[in-house]
């Protein structure tokens, strides 16, 4: 989860760095179908100047399969990251949601274009104003609640219930008339994570697992609720607090919810890719409505966030940032091609380069070979 716009572009600044390269590559497919190892490389190199923990990265090309893992699972600990270990995915959680809302527009539960008011009625002082559409899209006005949160680390170890997440964000007022205008906010994640509690009634989180995690045999990802441990092996992050690195690893993800409070997985993420952009999870109209920019040259679809790369490629994903990871979820509208990054983060911000260069190898080569 993060309050920052350039969040949902691939090509911004993140916290990165590379120590102990570690390479597998699965399955078969021609040379000029295939991942590049030494390209992902020298990308991972590029990133070492960050002096990050480490990273995990994935990519999948039609049927071939290549993963890198770099760095330590723990500073001043010679273990390496573990081998498609667990992260925080932060804001790639959205795609999550967005796909459950849509599975619920395709059943003939909601419209698109309803207001949330219809369903949520008084949560939103212009609920009556702002749709679904407008929240899946970043186009609602509303407030990002998390803009009010100080980085006190305690803010990230209590409980937050959704509607107080919604409450801090109505104290404000709008951004803009809702649909005039874009700008990333975590609250409309919360609404909606809220319309799937009332259509569904059921939690937010048996809702993911039973539409998603399960039937897709996700056995990596987890909603931890109030659970401040990550399950099973995982590398640790870090961050800047009063000028000392600390250890944030464990936290309380309730602040994300259903903007930011997954747990998962390389190996998960690119099974939900492939069968996001595969049809096994949206119907053919409702995967159309989640990749159609309004306006035309906006960044975000619903619940996807889009790039054009510099070989003229469109990629559609999410990026996420939570205290101590940043991860990127990103792939071609047909899904042949699938990248998966989890950057567990430690001393300094770095500069784009390596991290546009990997996107770029990836993307950029295999339409070019």
């Amino acid at each position: 989860m993060s309050s920052r716009q350039p969040g949902t572009r691939f090509t911004a600044s993140l916290v990165a760095g590379v120590t102990a390269l570690s390479l597998t590559a699965t399955g078969t497919a021609d040379a000029a179908d295939s991942p590049d190892p030494r390209a992902i490389t020298r990308a991972l190199e590029l990133m070492t100047a960050g002096g990050a923990a480490g990273a995990q990265v994935g990519v999948t090309v039609g049927g071939r399969r290549f993963t890198a893992r770099s760095g330590v699972a723990r500073l001043g600990a010679p273990r390496g990251v573990p081998v498609n270990g667990r992260f925080r995915i932060a804001s790639v959680t959205k795609t999550f949601t967005a796909t459950v809302v849509l599975q619920l527009v395709g059943e003939g539960r909601l419209a698109l274009d309803d207001a949330v008011s219809r369903y949520l009625p008084g949560l939103l002082p212009d609920g009556d104003r702002i749709t679904v559409r407008m929240l899946l899209q970043h186009r609602s006005g509303l407030y990002n609640y998390s803009d009010d949160l100080t980085g006190d680390p305690a803010e990230l170890q209590r409980h937050w219930a959704p509607r107080q997440l919604v409450a801090m964000a109505t104290a404000h007022p709008l951004n803009f008339p809702p649909g005039t205008a874009s700008k990333y906010s975590n609250t409309d994640y919360i609404v909606a994570g809220l319309l799937v509690e009332g259509l569904t009634s059921r939690s937010w989180a048996t809702a993911v697992r039973d539409r998603i995690i399960r039937p897709l045999g996700l056995h990596g990802t987890t909603l931890p609720g109030d659970r401040t441990a990550i399950p099973g092996p995982h590398a640790h992050g870090y961050a800047q607090r009063a000028g000392t690195l600390v250890d944030v690893t464990a936290m309380n993800p309730s602040v994300g919810w259903a903007a930011g409070e997954i747990i998962s997985t390389t190996a998960d993420l690119d099974t939900f890719t492939a069968a996001l952009f595969g049809g096994r999870l949206l119907a053919p109209a409702q995967l159309t409505d989640m990749t159609t920019l309004s306006p035309a040259d906006a960044p975000y679809g619903l619940g996807l966030s889009t790039d054009v790369l510099s070989c003229g490629v469109r990629v559609w994903g999410h990026t996420g940032d939570v205290p101590g990871y940043h991860t990127l979820l990103a792939s071609t509208r047909d899904g042949h091609i699938r990248l998966q990054l989890s950057l567990t983060t430690a001393t300094r911000q770095t500069p784009q380069q390596g991290y546009r260069e990997l996107v770029d190898d990836v993307f950029c080569r295999q339409e070019n070979p």
